[in-house]
């Protein structure tokens, strides 16, 4: 019998949290769909693998046993999966790098071009990741690495190179109110909506809304967007205000968006992340030698 690793992930991720709603945020499924995932692996083994109550999920005699032995088919897996995916590299001399954004700002193309002078017949294929699920790429395999906001969904998966700090501005609509001001502190912001990324990336939209600058108040949110254009159009629609790295003053120049100077928040990291495990040798080490060597 054959069984989708998919589902053997998605038990995993209940195993370890004991709780489906964590579970469910963790892997950016909905409880019912993971619910279901769930049941298709217990119908697949025809066993019952959770005893589910009020308290969470708890793993029954046979589900022990599979959690004891999931992670190293798992791991086997991804082990499987990198290798053939760095065969397929090597052998169409492709080295795939997701980015949010603006990627690494002005770092992005000296980074690539020293790649280049390690590996001149490499070219690198850069591919803007979505707000949603920042890390799919990374956790499917499609890209090798990524230039990646801090912080993250999943994280702590991933090896994490810092790149370059800077500031967070504000972002509104050029006739919003606050616009007529040069700064801004984050008391004057309050009462505003702000466009938010979905509820699942957890660590990342909390980042963006300034959950812990809050003192308390819950955020009111004007919009829920995954690419920057979306979240572009709904800033100058009225729908809401949203911080932005001072870079995307430069990046995302329009006259019906105006960008102002905020106090009270931490800045913005950029980091280069790839699974654990790899970069130890390869294209994708000379990548990430190439953009260490750039770092701030």
């Amino acid at each position: 019998m054959d069984v989708d690793t998919r589902l053997l992930r998605s038990f995993a991720t209940v195993a370890e949290e004991g709780n489906l709603t964590r579970a469910a945020e963790r892997l950016y499924l909905s409880q019912p769909a993971l619910t279901k995932q769930i049941r298709q692996l217990e119908s697949q083994l025809g066993a019952v693998l959770f005893e589910r109550s009020k308290h969470g999920m708890a793993l029954t005699g046979p589900g022990e046993a599979l959690a004891a032995a999931a992670p190293a088919v798992l791991a086997s897996w991804d082990t499987a999966r990198r290798a053939v995916r760095a065969a397929d590299a090597e052998a169409s001399r492709v080295l795939r790098v997701s980015f949010l954004a603006s990627a690494a700002n002005e770092k992005t193309q000296p980074i690539i071009a020293a790649f280049r002078e390690r590996r001149p017949d490499w070219r690198v294929e850069l591919r803007q990741a979505g707000w949603g699920d920042p890390v799919a790429g990374l956790v499917s395999g499609d890209v090798d690495a990524g230039f990646m906001r801090l912080p993250f969904p999943r994280q702590d998966e991933y090896e994490v190179l810092p790149l370059l700090t800077e500031p967070r501005c504000i972002a509104m609509a050029a006739n919003h109110p606050l616009a007529q001001r040069e700064s801004l502190t984050m008391a004057d912001l309050l009462d505003e909506p702000f466009i938010a990324a979905p509820a699942a990336t957890g660590a990342f939209r909390d980042h963006w809304i300034a959950a812990d600058a809050r003192g308390g108040r819950p955020v009111r949110i004007g919009a829920v967007t995954e690419h920057p254009d979306d979240w572009l159009t709904a800033i100058a629609n009225g729908d809401g205000i949203a911080l932005a790295p001072a870079s995307a003053a430069r990046y995302y120049a329009r006259p019906d968006i105006a960008y102002r100077d905020i106090s009270g928040v931490a800045p913005s990291e950029v980091a280069l992340v790839w699974p654990k495990g790899a970069g130890a040798s390869g294209p994708l080490a000379d990548f990430i030698a190439a953009a260490a060597a750039l770092a701030d």
